[in-house]
This record gives C-alpha cells, sequence and structure tokens, in this order.
C-alpha cells in the first residue's frame, strides 16, 4: 500500500485513527478565524486528487463554517401566518459557501477546488485549494494554465467549481429527465416565459 492510499485510509475514520490529534485540531481550529492561510495541506491525497502541486502560485485556506439548522429570525410581533416555519432552505452547500468565503478573502487567486476536513457540533471546516492566474509558474505550467483564461474569472460564484455544480445537480443528473437543469434553473424559467 502506497502512501496516499494509507493517507486515504485513515481519513476514512479520522476520529478512530486520529485519536487525540483529531480533537486538538479541533480545539486549536475553533480559535482561530474562520479563514486561514494554511502553508501544507492537511489532507495531503485529496488535494493532489484535486489538482494541487506543491509550487509557487498554489494557496491552501482553511475556511469554517457553521452548520446545523439554516434558521430564519423568529417574528414576535403580530399574527403570522409564517410564524411556525423557521428552516430556511438555502440552496448551496457547506462547501461551495466555503469556497466562496475564502475566494472573497484572496481576491486575487481563483478557487481550484476544495475537501471536507472536519466536523463538530457547530461547525464545519473545508480546505479550499487556490490558483494564483498571474503567477509565472502557473502560467508555464501545461497542465493548470488553463486557469489563467478569462472565461475561469470568478468561477466560484458562478459554480463552476467540483462543489457548485455538485449542489446545482449537474454532476448526476445527464440526459433525459435533466432539460431544466443546464445551463442553470434560473435560465430554464426565463426561457419557459
Amino acid at each position: 500500500m502506497g502512501l496516499y492510499k494509507k493517507i486515504s485510509e485513515a481519513w476514512k475514520k479520522p476520529k478512530a485513527n486520529l485519536g487525540s490529534i483529531w480533537k486538538d485540531r479541533l480545539v486549536k481550529w475553533r480559535k482561530e478565524n474562520s479563514v486561514v492561510k494554511v502553508d501544507k495541506p492537511t489532507r495531503l491525497d485529496r488535494a493532489r486528487t484535486l489538482g494541487y502541486r506543491a509550487k509557487k502560485g498554489f494557496v491552501v485556506s482553511r475556511v469554517r463554517v457553521k452548520s446545523g439548522g439554516r434558521k430564519r429570525q423568529r417574528i414576535n410581533k403580530g399574527r403570522r401566518s409564517k410564524r411556525a416555519g423557521q428552516r430556511k432552505i438555502v440552496k448551496k452547500n457547506y462547501q461551495w459557501i466555503a469556497e466562496e468565503r475564502a475566494n472573497r478573502k484572496f481576491v486575487n487567486l481563483e478557487v481550484l477546488g476544495s475537501y471536507w476536513l472536519a466536523k463538530d457540533g457547530k461547525h464545519s471546516w473545508f480546505e479550499v485549494i487556490m490558483v494564483d492566474p498571474q503567477s509565472p509558474e502557473i502560467k508555464k505550467d501545461k497542465k493548470i494554465n488553463w486557469i489563467c483564461s478569462n472565461k475561469q474569472k470568478g468561477r466560484v460564484y458562478r459554480g463552476l467549481t467540483s462543489a457548485g455544480r455538485k449542489s446545482r445537480g449537474l454532476k448526476g443528473n445527464k440526459g433525459k429527465g435533466a432539460e431544466k437543469i443546464r445551463p442553470s434553473l434560473r435560465a430554464n424559467k426565463r426561457r419557459g416565459k
């Protein structure tokens, strides 16, 4: 079994395999800011599969997102029919929200991808891999220089990352029965008018 295979096996059950290191990390991460730049990826196997390379131009950040019930504030005045319903359906998954927050912090970078790190009762943590499209090392690399194109600007806000495409329902649905999904639900609704 290779190194990356062992790392991925350990991350399948992190609480059992990492033990006290896992708890110490969560305690430390809770005290940090919500978006933190990291020197090296915590899950090297996942980072490498998403395209991360240990070279100039690649930046990794850890993002903390509040998880749990997405609720709107309770109305205290008057009799309202919608008072009891407190669940607020957000049409984005937590991973996509984490990617957007990381891109807002590092404006000059483009999001390549992200992966899950940890979860406790209150928060979820994700690591977001970002690339500097202006970096000469990135422009020279044939594997990654596609991200330097103007078409890739603001890709996370348009739902072009893996987490964004999954949240939009573009991953599993193709062909017959998925006519309303592409290019987007909103575009299809406009077309119908």
